[in-house]
Order: C-alpha cells, then sequence, then structure tokens
C-alpha cells in the first residue's frame, strides 16, 4: 500500500502541475500580448495570478519531498524513462519567459505535434523582448539588434539595457509602470529559482547523486540550471543602483 500511496502522490503532483502550468501559459501569453498592446495594467494582472501559481508549483515539492531513498528504489522501476524533460508545457514556459534553446527540441522527436508547438514558440518573442521593446517606444535608447534579432537564440545581455533600467528605477515616479513592470518580472525570475532550487534539493534528498530517469546528471545538472537567468540586466542593475 506504502508503495501504491507514493506512486499515486507522484501521478497527482505530475497532472497538477501541469494543468498549472497550462494556466501559466495561458497567463504570460496574454500578459505578452497585453505589454505589445501597452496596456500594462493588465499585464500586471496576469503576472501576479502566475506568481500566485508558481506557488503553487513551488509547494509541491514538499509532498514528494517525503518519498525516502528505500521508497523510491522500491518504484524506480515503473518509472522507466519518464522525466521532466518530457514536459512539452514546461519548455514552452520556459520559451516564453526567454530560455530559448533548441537543443531540448531532440526530446520530442517522436511527437510531430510537439515539437511544431515548441519550433513555433522559439520563433516568437519573449515576455523580455516586448519589455524592451516597450522600452524603445518609450524613448529609452535600446539597441537595434535588441529589437529585431532571432528570436530562436537566447537572449544575451546589454550594457545599454541595463542604462536603460537604471534610468527607470533612477526615476521610478515618472517611469512608475515602466518600474513596476520591471519587479512584475523578476518576481516570475525569483519564483522559477525558488521552484528549480526546490526541484533540485528534493532530488538531492531522494536519490542523492545518482543519474536522472531522463538520462541527465541529475543533481549536478539542475544546480547548472539554478545558473540560468531570464532578465539579466533587471538583476545586475541592482548592483549599480
Amino acid at each position: 500500500m506504502l508503495i501504491d500511496g507514493l506512486d499515486l502522490a507522484a501521478i497527482i503532483i505530475h497532472q497538477a502541475s501541469e494543468l498549472w502550468i497550462k494556466l501559466c501559459l495561458h497567463e504570460l501569453e496574454a500578459a505578452r500580448t497585453a505589454i505589445i498592446d501597452d496596456r500594462l495594467p493588465v499585464a500586471f494582472k496576469m503576472m501576479s495570478r502566475v506568481a500566485r501559481v508558481q506557488q503553487q508549483l513551488i509547494q509541491s515539492w514538499e509532498t514528494l519531498a517525503t518519498i525516502t531513498p528505500a521508497d523510491y528504489t522500491a518504484m524506480r522501476d515503473q518509472l522507466g524513462g519518464s522525466s521532466g524533460f518530457q514536459s512539452v508545457q514546461y519548455r514552452l514556459l520556459e520559451y516564453i519567459m526567454g530560455n530559448k534553446n533548441t537543443g531540448m527540441l531532440a526530446a520530442h522527436q517522436g511527437s510531430p505535434d510537439a515539437q511544431g508547438a515548441l519550433t513555433e514558440a522559439l520563433w516568437r518573442t519573449s515576455l523580455y523582448d516586448e519589455a524592451l521593446r516597450l522600452l524603445a517606444r518609450r524613448g529609452f535608447a535600446i539597441p537595434a539588434d535588441q529589437l529585431e534579432r532571432d528570436w530562436r537564440h537566447p537572449y544575451v545581455a546589454s550594457t545599454e539595457v541595463e542604462t536603460a533600467w537604471r534610468q527607470v528605477y533612477a526615476d521610478a515616479n515618472t517611469h512608475w509602470d515602466l518600474y513596476e513592470l520591471a519587479e512584475k518580472l523578476v518576481d516570475l525570475e525569483y519564483r522559477v529559482q525558488i521552484w528549480r532550487f526546490g526541484h533540485l534539493k528534493t532530488i538531492e534528498r531522494i536519490i542523492g547523486f545518482k543519474r536522472g530517469t531522463g538520462g541527465t546528471a541529475g543533481v549536478p545538472y539542475l544546480a547548472k540550471v539554478i545558473d540560468q537567468v531570464f532578465f539579466p540586466e533587471l538583476l545586475t542593475v541592482r548592483t549599480t543602483l
């Protein structure tokens, strides 16, 4: 009964997480459209809702962390090669946040629909791309190559973009909606990082430094993922304020 209960818990958490991520995608796609249309209050409401959903996802690790090494060993064969890599929705979430990685398409070679959705998402702008375009429309000096580029590739930080954000933060009263946009983005990134850290510590607690079910290095791989950032200048600008 113990093993059956653990299996059920893992299934429930996986299914619930996929539903929560689906809601996050819906809200972030709508928020991106609102930023494009310069309707920032609408975008803020959606981004705030995503932050609440992220809290639910973060909390889910508390249940999975009750699995002991002995429990995991007993249920390991039932997992097969299943992995978080198989979640198309999670990859779409990473893409709209700006973590573009064409290499992840290989994990979905057997699913044309999944590859099609991911390829389409790769070509679209991220939330941050549209935030920078908005800064440019408001008169800030954003480099042209940050406004029109190959969206399939990860964003590369720019000193000019950091300068623009510094101007926003230095005069928040004048640029209040842009300041709030920046803080909403930072909040999203903060919660993603907390989720990633919870993932790392839960896996470390259960399997130590064994390889992951999807063939990754496990904990060392997850540690590298934590170093990935979505909105770099919104973090580095804090050092110069």
